[in-house]
């Protein structure tokens, strides 16, 4: 992707009470979610409750930031103007190791996502603030020095 994606003039996140610490951690380029205390089930997106067991004792913890690919769409024609300059991007279903599923960005490097890739977390600049993205595994191989 050629566009800088830092200067994009996209809306930001809504943040509240609940999802402070989601957006703090992404800020500084991690990725937390919730985890039930009561049944040891990760949860994602933030909520006052578990979905797994009702239970009311959620903490925030670090996840791992690997996951795999479960859908994804290339965006064509964006719906919000500020995402224009960055058309074709890709936006997926990212299954987490830790077992919730959740929308994000993701970078795409020279071969094109597949359903199924592994993905690690890339935490990127995206209209001013740092978002939580994804790359493959191979993209991230490449990208390393050597």
């Amino acid at each position: 992707m050629s566009v800088d994606l830092s200067a994009l003039k996209t809306p930001g996140p809504t943040i509240t009470t609940l999802t402070q610490p989601f957006w703090d951690a992404a800020a500084q380029g991690q990725l937390k979610i919730q985890h039930c205390e009561d049944c040891n089930q990760a949860v994602f997106y933030p909520r006052p409750m578990c979905p797994h067991c009702w239970g009311k004792r959620l903490v925030w913890k670090e996840a791992s930031g690997k996951g795999r690919l479960k859908s994804f769409s290339q965006v064509d024609k964006p719906g919000h103007p500020g995402w224009l300059p960055a058309a074709p991007y890709v936006v997926g279903l990212v299954e987490l190791a830790e077992g919730p599923t959740m929308l994000s960005f993701i970078l795409t490097g020279a071969q094109p996502p597949h359903v199924g890739d592994a993905l690690l977390l890339a935490p990127t600049a995206i209209g001013g603030r740092v978002l939580p993205a994804f790359k493959s595994v191979e993209t991230a191989t490449e990208e390393k020095p050597q």
